[in-house]
């Protein structure tokens, strides 16, 4: 059985998928872009800024789930520029603690609303 994770203090969904999708003790947080919930505006600022808002984003969903970042098994990263990886690994480091999830990141040609990065993950409870 599935259930819908969903939360205000995140952006909505902009397409037909959830924020997040609860499957047994494992929550599937959709890709989150640096998007304010407060204004549904994309944050400003460079690529810190932008990391560090999709990753209150997605502990905002994981919070609604009742769970926190140290809940995080696995994330992705896609970049819409590899140059930016120093600078978005810095922020991501201030969110996660050891033993850090697994991770991929990667360049992408684009990504929705011209965002210079998304970020997923999976967590267990």
């Amino acid at each position: 059985m599935k259930h819908p994770i969903a939360t205000e203090a995140a952006p909505a969904a902009i397409g037909p998928y959830s924020q997040a999708v609860q499957a047994g003790d494992t929550v599937y947080v959709s890709g989150q872009l640096p998007i304010d919930p407060a204004t549904g505006q994309m944050a400003e600022g460079g690529v810190a800024e932008l990391t560090r808002q999709s990753l209150t984003n997605i502990r905002a969903i994981l919070a609604e789930a009742g769970l926190t970042m140290g809940h995080v098994v696995k994330t992705t990263v896609m970049l819409a520029d590899m140059a930016d990886f120093a600078e978005m690994n810095a922020v991501y480091a201030e969110f996660f603690t050891a033993p850090y999830p697994a991770r991929s990141a990667f360049a992408v040609k684009t990504l929705p609303k011209g965002a210079r990065v998304e970020i997923e993950c999976i967590a267990v409870k």
